[in-house]
This record gives structure tokens, sequence and C-alpha cells, in this order.
């Protein structure tokens, strides 16, 4: 497996992998923790797994097309941060476990991810959010992201209706 480890100040970011079902579950199947998200929550268990090797044939690769780490914190799993490459540009997602919300673990996780990928050569980044998510459309704006659309059509996986998504930008 591709062995990039990032680590913070206080976080640790490392390859995503089955080994963490279990943790994933805890965050992924979570309604409340995944309102605004497109793909989430997982409907059981066993869709996460397969997520979770999916991931782990990609990290197999000499050059994957996206990379998704699991967030540790004090040894704990708390979540994951992705960037997926398409023409050279990283497209980032996160997720935080809401039990730690509110403690700056998804600015500090993304913005690693962002340094070390920029510090190999990657200098565009783009995020999508539901409008209605503050806390992730603020989090891009701290990144330094700045937003340039907004449109309809969003579907989150756990509602019935569509609502309406902003996109930021970032170029180093």
């Amino acid at each position: 497996m591709n062995g990039i480890v990032i680590k913070t100040e206080r976080l640790i970011l490392k390859p995503l992998g089955t080994a963490d079902l279990e943790t994933a579950n805890s965050y992924s199947l979570d309604e409340q923790n995944t309102r605004f998200m497109c793909f989430l929550p997982n409907r059981d268990s066993e869709e996460i797994l397969q997520f979770l090797k999916n991931v782990e044939s990609e990290w197999q690769k000499e050059h994957p097309g996206f990379y998704e780490f699991a967030v540790f914190y004090r040894e704990a799993h708390i979540g994951a941060v992705s960037v997926y490459f398409d023409d050279g540009v990283g497209e980032l997602g996160w997720i935080i476990n809401r039990r730690y919300w509110g403690n700056g673990f998804a600015y500090e996780a993304a913005k690693a991810m962002i340094d070390y990928f920029a510090s190999i050569g990657h200098h565009r980044f783009v995020a999508h959010c539901d409008t209605e998510n503050i806390p992730s459309y603020r989090l891009m704006e701290k990144l330094g992201m700045t937003r340039t659309g907004e449109c309809g059509g969003r579907k989150n996986r756990s509602s019935d209706q569509e609502s309406r998504e902003y996109q930021y930008e970032l170029t180093l």
C-alpha cells in the first residue's frame, strides 16, 4: 500500500482502508453527521466495506486517481479527508465524526492535505457543499478558497428533495 502519512500538530492522516471499518461506521452511518452529503449516509456496514475495499485498491496503484485518508487524533479514527484528481484539479472532501466537531480538525486535516499535494506539484483545488452547510463553506473560506459558483440540482442522499450547491476554488 502507498505509504503516504501526513502529520500535523494534532493529527495523523494515513491511508483509509478496511481496518477502519468499525470506526468509519460510526460517522458514515450517522444521518445527522452526513445530512448534507451526496453519497452518505451509507446504507449499511457492507456498503462501507465495499467502499473501503475500493479505496485500498486505489492506494495500491502506482499513480492513484484519488486519495482517501483516515484522520486520527490521539490514536482515535475521527474521520476522513480526500482528494480526487480530474485533469490535474483536486476535488477536496472531508467528514469528521460529529463528536469531534468544533475543534478545527477538518480544517487542520484539509490544510495538511492541500499543503502535501501542493508540495508535489498540484496547485488547483475545488470543493463543493450544500448551500445550507454553513460550517463546510466557512471551512472552505478559511482554507483560502473562493466561491466561484452556485447551482441547483444537488441531491443529498438523506433527502428526497434537491438543494443548491456552492463551488469553491483554490489556486496556489
